[in-house]
């Protein structure tokens, strides 16, 4: 059995290795800023000097991803600001500051930075209550979405359109970039029986659209509760183009959770974000989560092999050892704990052209193919994240791969001109 410290070094280097292949690809957008830098909507916003929120009692939902260009946060602007009287935080998953791990019930409190009460969405309340409204004029929600349907920051954005719609309280986008690009989408569309809050729609897996276009479609379409529609406003960015990467940008990366590392997390996520719902290890626990995955039954090689000769292309493939341990706020409780587990680490090196949950599907099938005694599929979990019955049923029969991927993709083409009505760059 290998020493921990051997595993750590070997994961280390992994680390450098797909440092150094992501680097070299994106080198000019880490050389030198774009000539047009990307403006976030909270850019514009402080730009205009705060004209679209003058003389309102805001109400903002947010948390540490909601940052200016350099560096200054949302609430602290908008505490200093004299055009504008903040009330009241809203937090999601993670709280206000983003200091809490996956999964950790947030609590009512007061901002220790601004000493505004911070009122949690993650918790026994989801959805802002008449009451918890009371002293707001405008809804604001500025946060960084990631680009997959089950990061609940779009559920949170979704509950909290809804409560603006039916209280009758205008509701203000600030809009963020899309880290993974919004030029590609990929299926399946979520199975409306499988609704839930990581879920919270009829959205695929890969949805290729920003926050702002999210809330268009949300309320344009109907789909907030008996039909009501608020009145709202995007404040768009400034320079973004829709294939463009995170690191492109010029803008801050400000880990949208404890386990969104960084860009090349982000890539991954959407398809091995599946392996949750599954007895492997998603490497929760490392400092690779998503990057890299395994168990210690895992014969990561031949698995490799298999992956290497699949239609997905832009992303090299290694096999690693690692060990999952307890980091604390970060990720505890972590799958086969203290175990070293044979593994796959993923380094995405075509960013543009890699389909992460396709690529999912196919590492899944693998796994079913060469251990269909050792692989347990967690049928609630799963349903929770692919949200597609008939996909999970072909995957548990050991169904191959191309079969997934076209099942996965065929209910895209009604959800596709649905999305371009509200695409705003």
């Amino acid at each position: 059995m290998e020493s921990f410290a051997l595993v750590h070094q070997k994961e280390t280097l992994m680390k450098c290795a797909s440092a150094v292949i992501f680097g070299l690809l994106t080198c000019a957008a880490f050389c030198a800023a774009p000539e047009n830098q990307v403006q976030s909507g909270l850019d514009v916003l402080v730009e205009n000097d705060f004209a679209a929120l003058a003389g309102k009692r805001v109400g903002l939902i947010t948390n540490h991803t909601a940052v200016t260009a350099d560096n200054r946060h949302a609430a602290d602007l908008m505490a200093a600001c004299s055009n504008v009287r903040l009330t009241v935080l809203f937090a999601p998953e993670h709280g206000v500051r983003g200091n809490s791990e996956a999964g950790a019930t947030i609590t009512d409190e007061k901002d220790p930075l601004t000493e505004i009460p911070a009122i949690s969405l993650y918790g026994a309340t989801r959805k802002p209550t008449a009451a918890m409204l009371k002293d707001v004029d405008v809804l604001v929600f500025d946060i960084q979405d990631v680009g997959a349907r089950f990061y609940t920051y779009i559920s949170t954005l979704f509950l909290t359109l809804e409560a603006a719609a039916e209280q009758g309280i205008p509701y203000v986008v600030l809009d963020r970039p899309n880290p993974i690009g919004g030029h590609l989408v990929e299926g399946p569309v979520l199975d409306a029986e499988f609704k839930s809050f990581v879920g919270i729609h009829e959205l695929p897996v890969r949805h290729g659209m920003t926050v702002g276009e999210l809330a268009l479609l949300f309320n344009g379409e109907k789909w907030l509760r008996n039909g009501v529609r608020a009145d709202l406003k995007i404040i768009k960015m400034a320079n973004w183009k829709r294939d463009m990467l995170f690191d492109e940008t010029g803008l801050p990366w400000v880990k949208p959770s404890p386990n969104m590392v960084s860009l090349q997390t982000a890539l991954v996520y959407p398809g091995t974000c599946l392996i949750e719902g599954t007895n492997l290890s998603e490497g929760r626990g490392t400092l690779h989560p998503f990057e890299q995955i395994g168990a210690p039954w895992l014969n990561a090689g031949t698995i490799a092999d298999e992956l290497r000769g699949a239609p997905v292309t832009g992303v090299r493939i290694d096999t690693v050892s690692f060990v999952p341990q307890d980091l604390p706020g970060v990720a505890t409780a972590n799958k086969h704990d203290q175990k070293p587990c044979r593994g796959l680490f993923f380094s995405v090196t075509q960013p543009r052209a890699f389909q992460s949950l396709r690529f999912g599907l196919y590492l899944l099938a693998a796994i079913r193919k060469h251990h269909p005694d050792s692989l347990k599929l967690r049928e609630a979990s799963l349903n929770r994240l692919l949200s597609d019955a008939a996909i999970l049923k072909n995957l548990q029969q050991g169904v191959a791969a191309d079969s997934l991927w076209r099942m996965a993709e065929a209910d895209l083409q009604s959800f596709l001109p649905l999305r371009e009505k509200y695409l705003l760059y």
